[in-house]
């Protein structure tokens, strides 16, 4: 079962139990929403003002049994609070003001008479972010239809729709509403949540002209369980944030109806510029919680290896290495024996070598590995420096219908390095490429610290992924060199010589494949011999290099001059402080695809396979 990774959007949802109400409905919204252990209940006791408090201690013993009925834990620490008061909706706002929860449904229009509140007011006054629900969340949710015009409150309610979708298994449809054509102006607020869409190939989107949104929803409802919709935004001098579309789903709507608005208050000026920064973020979430895997989801060798017969297809695995002979001799032995010998998950393994001046190749040779040294292969197309350079042959030389690769410098190796970057391409066929991630304890002196690795990663590789490719900003580490590919669209895509190679195949499997093209996977820890501040320096100017050709791609432009590919190191020298310039310019090599001796290696393989 895949462990889920949970993008913690929802950690606390509140519910109020009232007395007098039963707050099935909302209950019911919660569990599907965030899962029982996010549910937190506040149960509320009304006494008449004017009366002691004490008579709480009838109806109180009442509520709190409720409270531990719906949490199914007896007492529950920490997981409900009782209240009694003369002022029951003062005193829900300073439980949420207390528990700080990302989330408040009331369900209409009990909570509402209960508290004595208005839907309006209840709107203006609540901190978090906050559902009304009207009607029963149905187990076998068969399909949800989300009302989107592009409001502030836009983004939670298609985050509602997909969450919601998701524990169901419901079919989400979204509708977007905009002004009719007369008005021709751009639907300018709605362009981050497109962006969204167009990457969630699995939501079919409707887009409708409309003068009268409330009747066109209650057209469409007939035919879905449940309605999610935005409040209205908030307009200059007029106090109503509800809506006159709300009040009419509500009061008609055959079906459930989930009326939303978000914590963030955002002047009316900046909805446009705001909207599309805020959407993105329901891609990431989503993408994040599916495509995250833990490598002990895969531990059980047998059944991925049953699940590879079942798919029909051969796995390589390349180790890239340059002078590794004190690591490579574990790295080959350990996946050896426990992906070969023992359970055949792998077909082959090669060392692509970088010309090493150690034992590295003799290491391998005498484990029983094929070395090729990557100067010497396709010498037609030269030699370059990097690790890039050696990925990009080693697709020549391996034959595995899936690619993959781990670094050879891993002190602490594992089985699991390998095993779990092959189980999201095997049990996910929507999965193209995965990448690994991990904990990477760094040594400063005689001190580990636990977290401190990655340095180039958090401070280079990332900020750049948020900043021009902010789909990929759950990607937990762009940068490791554990991952892998099918073949299929590994074949098609260039290849960075150097330091590039990771970032720009995340970036070019992204743009070609989509979002959910790509998985990654926690490996745990990875312990490995720290670089020197220098060598990371070049490590982050040649990743820019590479992110910055992907723009010039993207735009159809050229940013960079041929004199934006040398950098200047700083030397020190005993009374002695000067410039050296190194060229450290990123380039790359074509698809595979299109190497003419590659087809002829694909033409003569296919062959031999129809040969009788």
């Amino acid at each position: 079962m895949k462990r889920r990774y949970d993008s913690r959007i929802f950690r606390k949802v509140l519910v109020p139990v009232i007395y007098g109400c039963q707050p099935s409905a909302a209950v019911e919204a919660a569990i599907a929403i965030a899962g029982k252990r996010s549910l937190f209940l506040a149960g509320l006791v009304t006494v008449e003002a004017g009366d002691s408090l004490s008579k709480a201690a009838v109806n109180g013993p009442v509520v709190r049994k409720q409270l531990q009925e719906i949490t199914g834990m007896g007492a529950a620490p920490g997981r409900f609070t009782l209240r009694v008061s003369h002022e029951p909706w003062q005193e829900l706002i300073q439980v949420i003001q207390e528990e700080q929860p990302d989330l408040l449904i009331l369900e209409w229009p009990c909570d509402f008479d209960a508290l004595g509140v208005t839907p309006n007011e209840a709107l203006h006054q609540v901190s978090c972010d906050m559902a009304i629900v009207r009607g029963p969340i149905s187990k076998q949710l068969g399909k949800i239809l989300v009302a989107l015009r592009g409001g502030p409150s836009a983004e939670l309610a298609l985050r509602l729709g997909l969450n919601l979708a998701q524990h169901s298994g419901a079919h989400l449809t979204t509708l977007h509403f905009t002004p009719p054509v007369s008005i021709g102006q751009v639907d300018a607020p709605f362009r981050g949540l497109g962006q969204v869409l167009r990457n969630i190939p699995e939501v079919v989107h409707l887009q409708l002209e409309s003068s009268d949104p409330a009747q066109d929803i209650l057209h469409y409802a007939r035919d879905h369980d449940l309605i999610v919709l935005g409040a209205r935004a908030p307009v200059p001098h007029e106090p109503l944030v509800f809506g006159p579309t709300a009040e009419r789903l509500l009061a008609e709507s055959p079906n459930t109806v989930m009326i939303v608005k978000t914590r963030r208050a955002i002047p009316p000026s900046e909805h446009d510029e705001t909207a599309g920064r805020q959407a993105i973020s329901v891609l990431v979430d989503k993408w994040f919680a599916e495509n995250t895997y833990h490598a002990d989801e895969f531990s059980d060798l047998e059944r991925l290896l049953k699940l590879k017969h079942e798919r029909g297809v051969t796995i390589s695995l390349a180790l890239p290495a340059l002078n590794e002979e004190e690591t490579v001799g574990s790295v080959i032995q350990t996946i050896k024996e426990a992906l070969m010998d023992r359970t055949p998950l792998l077909d082959e393994i090669v060392l692509m070598d970088s010309d090493s001046t150690d034992a590295t190749r003799q290491i391998a040779s005498d484990l029983g590995v094929p070395v090729y040294i990557h100067q010497q292969t396709l010498p037609r197309y030269g030699a370059r420096r990097g690790k890039g350079e050696a990925l990009w042959k080693s697709l020549f030389v391996t034959h595995g219908d899936i690619v993959l690769w781990i670094d050879t410098d891993i002190v602490n190796i594992h089985p699991r390095f390998v095993y779990g970057l092959i189980g999201p391409l095997l049990v996910n066929p929507k999965v193209q490429f995965v990448k690994g991630f991990y904990r990477r304890p760094i040594k400063v002196g005689e001190r580990i610290i636990a977290g401190g690795g990655g340095r180039v990663t958090e401070l280079t590789a990332r900020p750049l992924l948020n900043l021009f490719y902010p789909e990929l900003s759950g990607v937990i580490q762009p940068l490791s060199g554990e991952y892998g590919g099918r073949r299929s669209i590994l074949e098609q895509m260039p290849f960075f010589s150097g330091y590039g190679v990771e970032i720009g195949l995340l970036i070019e499997t992204f743009t070609r494949f989509g979002l959910s093209a790509i998985a990654q996977v926690d490996l745990q820890e990875r312990v490995h011999h720290n670089q020197p501040i220098e060598s990371l320096s070049k490590m982050s100017f040649a990743i820019i290099q590479a992110v910055i050709h992907k723009l010039e791609n993207r735009y159809g432009r050229s940013i960079l001059e041929e004199v934006n590919k040398t950098m200047k190191l700083i030397r020190y020298e005993t009374r002695r402080l000067y410039l050296e310039v190194e060229e450290i310019a990123e380039q790359e090599r074509p698809p595979m695809i299109g190497v003419p001796e590659y087809q002829e290696k694909i033409t003569a393989a296919s062959k031999v396979e129809q040969a009788p």
